[in-house]
């Protein structure tokens, strides 16, 4: 969601009377990819980008095809395939080994369906939503377009699809909370190739205290792009760490810390009773993960008094928090943090990847 907040600045900065700008996204990714599924990298006619499409390899030929887009007004897509040893194709060497599909659009700002408009609804709605596009189809001229899903507004699918079958695949992409590509008749009849892009919101951490470690914390929060909320006492919080927290509460107001699935909640009070008062609310609510900072004996003291006996059985709960990394300095001890609930969201087990059989990312269908 960073890249796509990032995307959309420069649109909204560009002065669209000295330059162009066409997207470049990743559609389709086959065996080895650094980057996956709605990758996406913003190019103007004067040569400047943001965000990426690969770890490198392909940024420089992506650039030059986006320009061509760009002056011809004509939407194209490209792709680099590296799975063979081809002298002749870009990433041969370079560790990619994959073969990676690019939709280049060149961006109307007149066109209130253009893609980054329609990054803007999906910032706005904020939460998870389902982005149908035409990857494929004989007439150039459809490649690029597109609607977010909303089952309230149907009548946002200008593509004219078939509505039992356009639910029938929402549904199956909102359960499994991947993309995928499907072939469909749009309304002009014909059969194109879809991408059912599934966008997650911002991830949301809400952060229960307010010494010193809490600003190393949020640095690295910052830097992911997440959303912050401090909880603890205003006057004991560093002013930088206000500036990059979304908001700021008392330990009083707990309650008023808005939350939704993609929600995670640290306890670093390192008061005994702060967190378990705080805990006590916690338990009551359906949060996906919920973390507190200290030792097992910790944990064991907190669990036989009255109300939170079974906390170690609860599959959202974990203490001590954190991936065992070895972590020792605060910087090093919020990335242990942040790498579990990770790989909580991602349903993942934080394995060294060397061990991992098969691919690093599940392939789509």
């Amino acid at each position: 969601m960073k890249e796509i907040r990032e995307i959309i600045s420069k649109y909204e900065q560009t002065d669209f009377e000295k330059e162009s700008i066409a997207l470049a996204s990743v559609v389709n990714v086959e065996e080895s990819s650094y980057r996956r599924i709605g990758a996406r990298m913003l190019v103007s006619s004067n040569g400047n980008w943001i965000g990426g499409i690969s770890g490198g390899c392909l940024e420089g030929d992506a650039l030059r095809r986006s320009q061509k887009a760009i002056f011809s007004k004509t939407p194209s897509r490209v792709v680099y395939d590296t799975m063979d040893d081809d002298d002749n194709q870009i990433g041969v060497g370079l560790g990619c080994n994959g073969r990676i599909v690019v939709l280049l659009t060149p961006i109307d700002p007149d066109d209130s369906n253009n893609p980054i408009e329609k990054l803007k609804t999906i910032v706005a709605l904020n939460r998870q939503v389902v982005m149908v596009t035409i990857i494929n189809s004989e007439k150039e001229a459809k490649l690029g377009k597109s609607f977010v899903y909303q089952e309230e507004k149907n009548g946002d699918d200008i593509l004219g699809l078939d509505e039992k079958a356009l639910r029938e695949n929402i549904e199956l992409i909102t359960s499994k909370k991947r993309s995928q590509l499907f072939k469909m008749k749009d309304g002009e009849g014909e059969m194109v190739e879809l991408l059912f892009e599934f966008i997650r919101p911002e991830m949301r951490l809400i952060i229960v205290g307010d010494n010193y470690d809490v600003s190393a914390l949020v640095g690295i929060v910052h830097e992911l792009g997440w959303e912050i909320y401090i909880v603890g006492r205003k006057k004991k919080i560093h002013k930088s760490t206000f500036q990059k927290a979304k908001a700021v509460y008392e330990y009083e107001e707990f309650e008023d810390v808005p939350m939704d699935d993609y929600t995670s909640v640290l306890l670093m009070t390192h008061d005994y009773n702060w967190d378990k008062k705080i805990l006590e609310k916690i338990i009551k609510l359906d949060v996906p993960y919920v973390g507190m900072l200290g030792p097992k004996k910790r944990l064991q003291k907190m669990e036989g008094e009255s109300g939170l006996e079974n906390l170690s059985f609860l599959p959202y709960f974990h203490s001590p928090i954190g991936l065992d990394i070895g972590a020792e300095s605060p910087e090093e001890i919020a990335i242990s943090i942040l790498s579990e609930i990770l790989a909580v969201f991602r349903k993942r087990d934080g394995q060294q990847l060397k061990h991992r059989e098969g691919t690093i990312h599940e392939r789509h269908p």
